[in-house]
């Protein structure tokens, strides 16, 4: 374990305010993954939360124990940023892809570490993302610079590559859940597309709609009982939610941080980081930051009529003090009952621009489906850093 990158210490924190009275539990868990002015990229965490990586700007995969935050291990071989990195290798549960700007797609044991197999996208390519799926799961299709890109994981030979659909860089791919053999793929171009990858595949057969969002794309996600509903988030911090069947804009929220902003005492909502699906309460939050480090997750209220307006609701969780700059992932864990961690009484992780892992512990007065009621962290203070955001991809 790296003990001089972990500080730890229990405490419980009783916070008061005029409405309510809330006890809140505080994780004293601040983890430095290096000491300098490295970026956090992504956390993820396998299936059976054994582990989680985090990428960093450093271009290097560091694991941890997602329960204690032991330092576990790190993967290193890319020589570039590292784009988007996934546990989601079909049948490979110890398998960790990830894919970077260096031109590759490499795939780690993250049993002892070690590359055990490697894709080339060629020669100047970037890979900006990638997804497993298709008809029989045997598809990776990745985002390279405007193409999209399809190899035979299990082979890797390339099968595939779509040129005509994007003029500029694909900045997500993702294989629709429960609908493995569509594809969407979302650009700088303000385009999302969604392909049919059964048979061979091609521009011309293969692209089944194009959503024009209107403006460089940085996220997307799928929710809704059968995944029919499309979230999509910005570079400008603007964000709409389709329906991605019907290929309709159901709502767009061109002034989503204002909205978020405007019931919020704890600062502008300055960017956005993700959105957080329920499917047991069917709700969607988008979770806002500010550049001093601070996250609320805000729901999305999506009225099913023309003359209902849709708004972003107060904040229900706010997750304050841990960070000293701008937070560039999160990781939720999950409310399952049985699992390991849910009796730890963890809420997630997250990690940013300062170089930081935090653990963010729940309030375990409530019930594990209403953990998003109140939260709390107590780190250590450590140097704080100010700089402007830095480009997603």
């Amino acid at each position: 374990m790296e003990a001089e990158d972990m500080e730890m210490e229990m405490e419980m924190v009783v916070e008061q305010s005029s409405s309510s009275s809330t006890k809140r539990f505080g994780l004293k868990n601040s983890i430095q993954t290096n000491f300098g002015d490295d970026y956090v990229f992504q956390i993820v965490a396998q299936e059976d939360w054994a582990s989680m990586a985090v990428s960093l700007s450093t271009n290097a995969v560091k694991l941890y124990s997602p329960v204690t935050g032991q330092y576990i291990g790190e993967c290193r071989g890319h020589s570039s940023t590292i784009n988007n990195i996934s546990f989601k290798v079909p049948s490979s549960p110890h398998i960790l892809c990830s894919s970077s700007s260096d031109a590759t797609i490499r795939f780690w044991d993250t049993r002892n570490f070690h590359q055990v197999s490697c894709i080339s996208a060629g020669p100047s390519e970037e890979v900006f993302s990638f997804s497993f799926g298709g008809p029989t799961h045997n598809l990776l299709a990745a985002g390279c610079k405007s193409q999209v890109v399809f190899w035979d994981w299990r082979t890797m030979k390339k099968v595939a590559c779509l040129e005509e659909s994007h003029m500029e860089d694909v900045t997500q791919v993702q294989f629709v859940p429960g609908h493995q053999n569509k594809l969407l793929s979302a650009s700088v171009d303000g385009l999302m597309c969604l392909f049919d990858t059964s048979g061979d595949i091609n521009d011309d057969d293969h692209l089944e709609s194009v959503l024009n969002v209107g403006t460089s794309i940085g996220k997307v996600g799928f929710f809704g009982d059968t995944n029919q509903k499309l979230w999509c988030s910005t570079h400008i911090e603007t964000l709409s939610v389709w329906d991605w069947k019907e290929s309709i804009m159901e709502v767009n929220f061109e002034d989503a941080r204002s909205l978020a902003s405007d019931s919020w005492t704890l600062g502008h909502v300055d960017y956005f980081v993700d959105c957080h699906y329920s499917t047991e309460e069917n709700r969607l939050w988008v979770i806002g930051g500010t550049n001093a480090g601070t996250l609320g997750y805000f729901p999305l209220h999506c009225k099913s009529s023309p003359e209902e307006a849709s708004t972003i609701g107060s904040a229900e969780a706010v997750l304050f003090g841990g960070h000293a700059g701008v937070v560039r992932s999160i990781l939720p864990m999950p409310c399952i009952p049985g699992r390991i961690t849910q009796s730890q009484g963890i809420f997630g992780w997250t990690g940013g621009e300062d170089g930081r892992l935090c653990c963010w512990l729940s309030d375990k007065s409530f019930d594990s489906n209403c953990s998003f009621t109140s939260s709390a962290l107590v780190a250590k203070s450590q140097k704080t850093s100010r700089k402007s955001r830095h480009s997603p991809y």
